[in-house]
């Protein structure tokens, strides 16, 4: 792999740490440096839509593909980056049952449930 631009690794380690709400510490191996330098350092930044617009592009995807661990993640990171609440995660998943099917919705919905589950119960009305 040919040495990435400096300002273009700056870029996409800072988009990485909006998306996901972490440093990546080393970007070592043509994978991460690929995923650093090029997902994110030009894909996550082109045009004017936003992280939470990428994301639910992302979420919608995946969930329609059967990659509710990828939806699970990206729901994850947008609960703890305060994109989206319970109601919000409820909603996509009935909103996506119509679309990607009743069995991909009821494993996303598994997903969401877990991450509801660990939501504090002062920022969800519907927790005990």
């Amino acid at each position: 792999m040919t040495e990435p631009d400096s300002e273009q690794r700056a870029r996409g380690k800072a988009l990485m740490k909006q998306v996901y709400g972490w440093d990546i510490d080393q970007v070592a191996g043509p994978f991460v440096e690929t995923t650093v330098d090029h997902l994110f350092g030009e894909v996550w930044d082109q045009g004017k839509l936003s992280v939470r617009d990428r994301r639910l592009m992302l979420i919608g995807m995946a969930a329609g593909s059967g990659l509710e661990d990828v939806a699970g993640l990206q729901l994850d990171a947008a609960v703890r980056l305060g994109e989206l609440d319970a109601d919000d995660l409820r909603t996509i998943v009935v909103f996506l049952a119509h679309y990607a099917g009743w069995p991909r919705a009821a494993k996303l919905n598994t997903e969401v449930e877990n991450i509801i589950s660990r939501i504090p119960a002062a920022d969800d009305p519907d927790l005990p």
